[in-house]
């Protein structure tokens, strides 16, 4: 029981530490999360937590990647807000 709470905290303190993280880097943490929790309960083991975080995580680099858009920006505006446009020349 213990092992399955430590699992479950440190899932949920993974995503979130990424919630300040860029697209890429947030669908990485969270296929990496969901790949650890899928190979412990179907290998019951480190090695299948550490195959599946492996696999999730390359996963979710991939789907990250393919959202984002070449030469765009992040930028925040005064109220918080975030949005993209395009990025200064030479950047």
């Amino acid at each position: 029981m213990f092992k399955k709470t430590a699992i479950v905290l440190a899932s949920v303190g993974a995503l979130g530490l990424a919630s300040g993280c860029t697209t890429t880097e947030q669908t990485t943490t969270a296929g990496a999360v969901g790949g650890a929790a899928l190979g412990t309960a179907i290998g019951g083991n480190v090695e299948g937590a550490a195959l599946g975080a492996l696999a999730g995580g390359a996963a979710g680099f991939i789907v990250g990647k393919s959202t984002e858009r070449n030469n765009y920006c992040v930028y925040e505006d005064s109220r918080g807000q975030r949005y993209e446009a395009k990025c200064p020349n030479g950047y």
